[in-house]
Order: C-alpha cells, then sequence, then structure tokens
C-alpha cells in the first residue's frame, strides 16, 4: 500500500499550473492507492460544474458544491487514470477561497466521514477545522483514510481539543485501520506539544515504525503560519490506530524525489497491514 500527504498550498503556488502537472505527473509514476491533500482550494467566485462533470466523485455533503477550478478536480482532471475523489470545505482561505480538504483513492469510496473537529465553526474564520475521510478497500483490506489540517499547540483553538475531537469521531471506526494524514502544525521536534499528545494518545507514527526512512522535515524554510521559521521541520505525518508493518517513510515533492509544487514537502510511505 502506497499513501501520500501534501498540503496543496492551492492556488497560492507561482506557477501553479505547471506545477499542477508536475504533480499529476509524480503521481502517475508513482501509483499512490490514496492521496490526502490539505489547502485544497476553490475560487468563491468560479462556475460550479455539474453532476456529469465531476467524474468519481463520492459527495461527503451534499450541499457541497464543486467549482470548475477546484483543486481536486483539475489535479485529477490531468492524471492518466482518474482517481475516486471527495473534497469538502472548512473555511474562507486567503479571503478569496473555498479551502478545504481532499482524498483521492485509485479505488473506489464506500463511505465518508466529514465533521469539524474545532468548536469554531465559522465559515469566516481560518481556525474553523474539520476532518475529511474515506472508506475503501486496498490489498483486499477495508480502511479508513482521513485527511487533517490542524491548529498550532498554543493556538486560539489549540491542538489538544481538535486531536481529542478527532479521536472521538474516528474511534467508532475500529476494528477497521485508520490512518490520519496531514499537516498537523506541530513539530516532532518539540516536546510536549502536540507530537508527543498523539503519541501518547495511543496511535503510532508510520514514520518512527518505517524501516527505511530519511530526516523527515517536510518544512525547511519561513511559511504562512511559519513565519519566523529558520530550521528544519516535521509537521506533516501519516498516523495510524495501530502499528501497521511499514517498509519505507520518505519525504517527496522536495526538489529531490519529485519536483517541488507547494511550500510543504510531501510525505510518502509504503507499508504492508
Amino acid at each position: 500500500m502506497k499513501l501520500l500527504t501534501l498540503n496543496a498550498h492551492a492556488w497560492m503556488e507561482e506557477n501553479q499550473h505547471d506545477k499542477l502537472k508536475q504533480l499529476a505527473a509524480f503521481i502517475d509514476e508513482q501509483q499512490f492507492d490514496v492521496i490526502a491533500l490539505q489547502e485544497v482550494n476553490q475560487s468563491l467566485e468560479e462556475t460550479p460544474l455539474t453532476p456529469d462533470d465531476l467524474g468519481a466523485y463520492y459527495s461527503a455533503d451534499p450541499e457541497v458544491v464543486i467549482k470548475r477550478d477546484n483543486y481536486a478536480y483539475v489535479l485529477n482532471g490531468l492524471l492518466s487514470d482518474a482517481y475516486h475523489w471527495t473534497w469538502a470545505p472548512a473555511h474562507i482561505g486567503f479571503a478569496k477561497y473555498d479551502e478545504g480538504l481532499a482524498i483521492l483513492s485509485k479505488t473506489p469510496i464506500t463511505a465518508t466521514v466529514n465533521e469539524y473537529i474545532s468548536s469554531m465553526q465559522d465559515y469566516d474564520n481560518y481556525r474553523s477545522r474539520k476532518i475529511v475521510g474515506i472508506q475503501t478497500v486496498v490489498d483486499g483490506v477495508q480502511a479508513w483514510f482521513v485527511s487533517g489540517h490542524y491548529n498550532w499547540w498554543n493556538d486560539e483553538e489549540s491542538f489538544r481539543g481538535l486531536w481529542d475531537r478527532t479521536t472521538e469521531v474516528l474511534d467508532p471506526l475500529a476494528p477497521a485501520p485508520v490512518f490520519v494524514m496531514g499537516d498537523f502544525n506541530n513539530a516532532a521536534e518539540v516536546r510536549g506539544e502536540g507530537y508527543d499528545y498523539v503519541m501518547q494518545s495511543g496511535w503510532s507514527d508510520t514514520y518512527s515504525n518505517a524501516a527505511v526512512r530519511d530526516a523527515g522535515h517536510t518544512v525547511i524554510k519561513a511559511i504562512a503560519g511559519w513565519e519566523s521559521n529558520a530550521e528544519p521541520l516535521r509537521i506533516d505525518y501519516i498516523f495510524s490506530r495501530k502499528a501497521a508493518q511499514v517498509q519505507s517513510s520518505a519525504v517527496v515533492l522536495n526538489g529531490k524525489t519529485g519536483p517541488v509544487v507547494s511550500d510543504h514537502f510531501g510525505v510518502a510511505v509504503e507499508l504492508e497491514l
């Protein structure tokens, strides 16, 4: 099983269309089974798509309207073989987008989860946070794959509460394998904060369990939300509810393994359930 997570920074990148084509080519090459994306935007003023336009889209919310420049929709259209996919918005991003989370899957989606994990649910406030996930069968195993984008440990609404709500939503999905993939905004290098809190809650880090792994850093400069950063950070993760046999964990889309397409690098994991 091959998994990828990436904070796409959608439509905020220079040369965005070229980077979308590069990302699509990388996905075609690597043939990931499931892809989790964060900061997946569509313009507030863009034209809505019709149901016939959407291909293998599986709605996680019947009230969601997919628009023509939805990043996940455009990316999927560039792939040699289109994926099954879902997307749901959490808040307005960068003052001009519906910003949300997407999951793409090579195998059909059979169910979804789409829940606010923040007490803040004001669509105009970026601290309104959701998780969006899918159920699908990979390598003969039915599992859940969830995309999340979290607040900082010391934020107005702390990561701790968001993670507590995440586990409350996801615990009933057991005993099926569950993976949470995304931008956690909590560095693994910092003790006593978000990363340690996840570990203490009984989840497993696929990076730590990997037989082969690299340095793991997905942010190496100052970016939005980390404006004063000057150190390499590991803030993007693939966590599993139960320990899995992980062959490898690699930072990708970093200019070494795949092109740089976002202000975050991606994380690719290969594992067995």
